[in-house]
C-alpha cells in the first residue's frame, strides 16, 4: 500500500512512531504524501530527515529525549524494545549492565540528553566501545551525532514498514 493510499490517520499511525514518540515529523510530511508526492519509499525517508533536519533545535532536543537509555529498564517504544533486544541488551551481564548504567548517568550529565546509537548490527561491546568514544565529544558534535544517529534507526524502521 502507498502512504498516499492512507488516510490522514491511518499514515500518523503507521509512520508517526518511525521517529520515536514524535509523529510531529510524520505530520510535517502529510500534505506531501496526501498530494502523492512521496510514495516512493526513498523520497518519504528523505522528506521525514528534511523534516528534523528543518526544526528548531528545541523540538530536535525534545525528539533526542524521547529517546529510552540503553540497557534500561523503563517501559518503552515496541520498535525500542526490539532494536535493543536484536543487539542483546535485554541479555546484560551485571557487569555489562553496570557499565550502561554509569555511562548512561555519566553521558546525560554531560549533554543533558540520552545516548543515541542505531544497534541494529552491533554488539554490546560495540557499543559500550562508541558510548566511550563519544563521551569524549564536545556538546555540538554529539548533538549533530544523536540526530545523525537518530535518523539511522528511522531508517531502519521505514525499511521494515515499506
Amino acid at each position: 500500500m502507498r502512504p498516499s493510499d492512507l488516510s490522514h490517520a491511518a499514515f500518523i499511525a503507521r509512520f508517526g512512531p518511525v521517529y520515536e514518540a514524535s509523529p510531529w515529523v510524520a505530520e510535517g510530511v502529510w500534505p506531501a504524501v496526501e498530494a502523492g508526492r512521496l510514495d516512493d519509499p526513498r523520497a518519504l525517508a528523505e522528506a521525514l530527515c528534511a523534516e528534523v533536519d528543518g526544526a528548531p533545535r528545541e523540538m530536535k532536543l525534545a525528539l533526542i529525549r524521547a529517546h529510552p537509555e540503553l540497557a534500561s529498564r523503563v517501559t518503552m517504544a515496541a520498535a525500542s524494545v526490539k532494536e535493543q533486544s536484536g543487539a542483546g541488551l535485554d541479555q546484560c551481564s551485571p557487569d555489562e549492565f553496570a557499565a550502561f548504567r554509569r555511562l548512561n548517568g555519566a553521558y546525560n550529565t554531560r549533554f543533558g540528553f540520552p545516548f543515541i546509537v542505531a544497534v541494529k548490527g552491533l554488539t554490546r561491546a560495540d557499543i559500550l566501545e562508541t558510548f566511550e568514544a563519544r563521551l569524549a565529544n564536545d556538546p555540538e558534535t554529539e548533538f549533530a551525532a544523536a540526530i545523525a544517529q537518530i535518523h539511522r534507526i528511522a531508517a531502519f524502521r521505514l525499511a521494515d514498514l515499506t
